[in-house]
């Protein structure tokens, strides 16, 4: 098999293929052939080091393909079935990989391998944030930062089949009319406007319940100034950077606010929350409450390319790595 592996971490050039012994699952496991990989800012993270990981290591945290082989214990699986797992041990960025059986979920016949790596990490991280961490209401105004992303797209159209009024900022002009195309009410240029002024009028000075911020270190004070007293502060990503520490009498206290730093993980802890987060986002996808379209496509002979281009915010939507 050809995996992705980091030696150190560090810039995108840490990134290399090497060619690894393929061993047979263990018991609880199984062997799949990926047929699609996910493309994801968490990645990033752990290459560069801000998310340490044990190294030497494989990366990527995304997957989708056709079960080869299981091991003893395997039960709910067998050799053909079509899968798809966003979640730890990390390794997606290979032609094959070994698995644990409990984290994987099943792929409805009507949905591309292609298709459904674009759904895992982002479609989950969608789904909690919309139906768990702040379990939105309709007809609520809401702020999504970085809209016209991968996970923004689906946020947007997600968060509109709900009924919700969204917000949207975006780091440059070529990306509002994305972010209006998939249910932005109001989209903001944080790069030349001061985005907690404009969600002040738009809210006429009340401010939202929530703000869903995937962008870090540039937006987080301007978050908590956009939210009402009692709002919610979600912090789910570090696109521009790690955050600051956060000074909780200067931040948080004057309205009350709640700061959560919510994961996947955190969501997916049993096979019961992973199969309801899975059945969701397949079920919102097939009736087409949101749809999306692939960016742009590399081979694993590209990840270098894939991962600059992603950092540099290149990406207009969602990418997959094809093995």
């Amino acid at each position: 098999m050809k995996a992705v592996v980091i030696s150190k971490t560090g810039g995108a050039e840490v990134l290399e293929i090497k060619d690894i012994k393929l061993e047979d699952p263990k018991s609880g496991e199984v062997l799949i052939k990926n047929e699609a990989i996910g493309l994801n800012y968490i990645d990033i993270y752990h290459r560069s080091g801000l998310y340490p990981v044990k190294l030497p290591s494989n990366i990527g945290m995304e997957g989708a393909g056709v079960i080869e082989k299981i091991g003893l214990d395997v039960k709910d699986f067998k050799v053909g079935d079509r899968v798809a797992y966003a979640s730890m041990p990390i390794g997606s960025y290979s032609t094959h990989r070994i698995f644990p059986a409990k984290k994987l979920v099943k792929v409805p016949n009507e949905i591309e391998l292609e298709n459904v790596v674009t759904l895992m990490t982002k479609g989950f991280t969608v789904f909690y944030l919309l139906h768990k961490t702040y379990p939105v209401k309709s007809s609520e105004t809401i702020l999504f930062h970085a809209a016209a992303g991968g996970v923004g797209q689906i946020f947007c159209q997600w968060a509109k089949s709900l009924g919700c009024k969204v917000i949207g900022t975006v780091g440059s002009d070529e990306k509002i009319e994305i972010a209006k195309a998939n249910g932005c009410d109001h989209v903001i240029n944080y790069s030349k406007e001061n985005f907690a002024e404009k969600v002040k009028k738009i809210t006429n000075g009340v401010g939202v319940p929530v703000v869903y911020d995937g962008v870090g270190k540039k937006t987080f004070d301007g978050s908590i100034e956009c939210l009402k007293v009692k709002g919610m502060m979600v912090s789910f990503g570090n696109a521009s950077g790690p955050l600051d520490p956060c000074n909780v009498a200067k931040s948080l206290a004057p309205k009350g606010l709640y700061l959560t730093r919510p994961s996947i993980a955190h969501y997916t802890t049993t096979k019961e929350e992973l199969d309801e987060a899975a059945k969701k986002v397949f079920e919102m996808y097939l009736t087409k409450k949101f749809t999306l379209n692939i960016f742009k496509k590399y081979s694993l002979d590209e990840i270098v390319k894939a991962h600059q281009d992603l950092e540099n915010r290149k990406i207009l939507g969602p990418a997959v790595i094809i093995p």
